[in-house]
């Protein structure tokens, strides 16, 4: 009897734990799925980016996404990310016209 009482005890314990490793902690809740955190430095390739979002939170970043829906973080400070957000907004007037 002791040792169902044990297993049942451990169990009940574990499901406590699993939820709140699920649920995550009040920190982590502010932070939007997906958000950049590390931020990728190599230069990418324009012509497979169709679009980009800026984000501010945790990091300042540009998330280009790519034409197979890839999302990469950058920081917005370099050059050749300002010539590739200016070709992306040069695609959409042309389009919309």
């Amino acid at each position: 009897m002791k040792l169902h009482a044990a297993a049942l005890l451990a169990i009940l314990c574990l499901g406590i734990f699993t939820v709140h490793i699920v649920k995550g902690s009040g920190a982590s809740e502010s932070m939007r799925k997906g958000s950049c955190v590390n931020l990728f430095t190599r230069q990418l390739s324009i012509r497979n980016l169709v679009s980009y979002e800026k984000q501010h939170i945790p990091v300042t970043a540009i998330v280009f996404i790519t034409k197979r829906g890839i999302r990469i973080c950058v920081s917005e400070d370099q050059n050749w990310v300002q010539a590739a957000m200016k070709n992306i907004e040069e695609k959409r007037t042309t389009k919309h016209k």
